[in-house]
């Protein structure tokens, strides 16, 4: 990912452009009983649906495989970023779909999925989701992109993360700027709604 700030006038005012690919960052684990899955399959559909590419962590486990399982059922295009590490357990890696790229570490494969991403979301997932998700945010807040970043807070997954978000706001260690880049969506369609606001 070209790493270079890009000037402000740049970052908050230039109309995003359609966005041809969204990266998702989901869980390797399925999360406890089935709303989680149901939600990733269907995020997966909604992608296929509105002909955008698919970016993900390239794993056939857990929220990750059924997100790439669902948008390659209904014909989407997916493609996978996984680190050679996790190549060596036969149930992580997903050969199953249109191209996976294998990095040499994590660092290069969140980079990978960030330049290939023209939009981000977030569905549930544990630290390493959150942590995807913040690293892109705070690449937004640092003006190295002007990407969506996209919080899907489907029955109030997320709600004691945006209330850190908003307890270090009033804080004065999150300014409002960057507070108003993470955008909660309560659902798919308002998720694939926000990506393509411009």
């Amino acid at each position: 990912m070209n790493l270079r700030p890009m000037p402000a006038t740049t970052v908050s005012a230039q109309a995003r452009p359609t966005p041809k690919s969204v990266t998702v960052f989901c869980g390797a684990m399925p999360g406890r009983g089935t709303k989680y899955g149901q939600l990733a399959e269907g995020m997966g559909r909604a992608i296929a649906r509105s002909k955008l590419r698919l970016v993900y962590g390239g794993a056939r486990v857990g929220l990750m495989g059924t997100l790439a399982n669902a948008a390659l059922d209904s014909g989407g295009t997916v493609v996978g970023v996984i680190p050679e590490s996790f190549t060596a357990i036969p149930e992580a890696a997903h050969h199953g779909l249109t191209e996976l790229h294998v990095v040499h570490d994590m660092h290069q494969r969140k980079a990978l999925m960030a330049e290939l991403g023209d939009a981000f979301i977030a569905l549930p997932g544990g630290v390493g989701t959150a942590e995807e998700f913040f690293e892109v945010l705070t690449w937004s807040h640092l003006g190295l992109h002007n990407k969506p970043c996209v919080l899907l807070n489907d029955n109030e997954y997320y709600r004691p993360l945006l209330s850190y978000i908003e307890h270090a706001a009033v804080e004065g260690f999150i300014t409002p700027a960057t507070r108003s880049r993470v955008i909660v969506c309560k659902d798919i369609e308002g998720a694939i709604a926000a990506i393509r606001s411009p």
